[in-house]
């Protein structure tokens, strides 16, 4: 049986180069170094590895590999989520897995599906997950 908790989180490092993917043209490619604080279920920090697309100022797509280093629900260790979102409007919703094998100590074992959202109220990563 799985577990559901909704971790709030803020980003606290953004750390952005262009990436050159042959000639230019309406689509700019980029590559981001991010850095996160969780809050809640899960109390840590995570650094992200990330590329995406935008088409003038508005990001189109994304794909990111995070490891996460903290404490979820008392157990202390690492993991890391692989995720991907496209943004269309107003919507800016993105989904993803714990890649399996990756959890380190109290987490070894950790195995999961994330969604990440944003809204008035700020972000949070949802994350659908068992241990064993």
């Amino acid at each position: 049986m799985s577990t559901v908790v909704r971790i709030p989180f803020e980003v606290t490092g953004w750390e952005p180069e262009e990436l050159v993917l042959g000639e230019p043209g309406p689509v700019a490619f980029g590559r981001v170094t991010l850095r996160k604080t969780f809050h809640g279920p899960l109390t840590g920090t995570s650094v992200v590895a990330m590329t995406s697309a935008a088409v003038g100022e508005t990001p189109a797509g994304y794909v990111a590999q995070e490891l996460v280093t903290g404490t979820l629900e008392g157990r202390t260790g690492t993991f890391v989520v692989q995720h991907s979102g496209v943004v269309d409007g107003a919507d800016s919703r993105a989904s993803g897995v714990v890649l399996p094998g990756t959890g380190t100590g109290e987490l070894s074992g950790l195995r999961g599906t994330v969604e990440l959202t944003h809204d008035e109220s700020g972000a949070v990563l949802t994350l659908d997950y068992d241990l064993t």
